[in-house]
């Protein structure tokens, strides 16, 4: 999987970009769209981008397609006009982009590739979901696929891919069989992050470009950090 940086200023990696789309790294902590932390979101930082690169005058569009949970890194599509939003938006909504995630947790699997389905509820109160074997009121199922990629000296690399997407897929389903993601205090990692993140990645991302009809594949470097280095080791 090639790795491309399109541009790397103020903090802002640019993995893809042309006239209808940009696709960027997120880093731990970027919130992909304003809320009530009042925090300056990703959305409002790729807007200033756009805006100095292309010297645009008045507001710049920028539409939000999907986000990230706020500690987990990797790949973020936005679309750059009101045209495209809906197009990109099917696609979600179609399962027509196919999208990997590598998580390190702290556990082996109980196999080394597996199918997980769950039923997840989500609590508003504490944000977080948790998983059932059998469907509860309110809840909604979950399946994803996991593979052991590497064994680290303390933890496991593991690569994912969602069928579904819900509420912190990964990390709850993950954590309820026994793998909680290193960092993930909220479902059962023992300690945080210095940096508060979690080692979840948005690590490759493959779809049919909604307006030129042919195949994008984006693959986001991995953090700076000593254990995401092991895994390229």
């Amino acid at each position: 999987m090639t790795e491309k940086i399109l541009s790397n200023k103020n903090n802002l990696q640019v993995l893809y970009e042309d006239n209808h789309i940009i696709v960027v790294n997120k880093r731990a902590g970027d919130i992909a769209q304003g809320d009530k932390t009042g925090d300056k979101p990703l959305s409002e930082v790729v807007k200033s981008y756009i805006k100095d690169k292309y010297n645009k005058p008045g507001n710049v569009y920028l539409g939000v397609v999907h986000r990230l949970d706020r500690p987990t890194t990797g790949l973020v599509i936005f679309a750059k006009t009101s045209k495209v939003l809906p197009r990109l938006n099917a696609l979600f909504v179609s399962k027509d982009i196919d999208k990997t995630y590598w998580a390190i947790v702290k556990n082996m699997p109980p196999k080394p590739e597996d199918s997980l389905t769950h039923w997840l509820k989500k609590n508003p109160k504490n944000n977080k979901s948790s998983a059932y074997i059998k469907e509860v009121k309110d809840s909604k199922k979950a399946i994803l696929h996991y593979k052991l990629l590497k064994k680290l000296d303390n933890y496991f690399l593991l690569e994912v891919n969602l069928e579904t997407g819900r509420h912190h897929q990964i990390r709850s389903q993950l954590s309820t069989v026994g793998c909680p993601i290193k960092g993930d205090l909220k479902y059962g990692f023992d300690r945080s992050n210095p940096d508060g993140s979690i080692h979840l990645h948005a690590r490759h991302i493959t779809f049919m470009h909604p307006v030129k009809n042919e195949p994008i594949n984006i693959t986001a470097p991995l953090p700076n950090d000593p254990i995401w280095d092991a895994c390229n080791a």
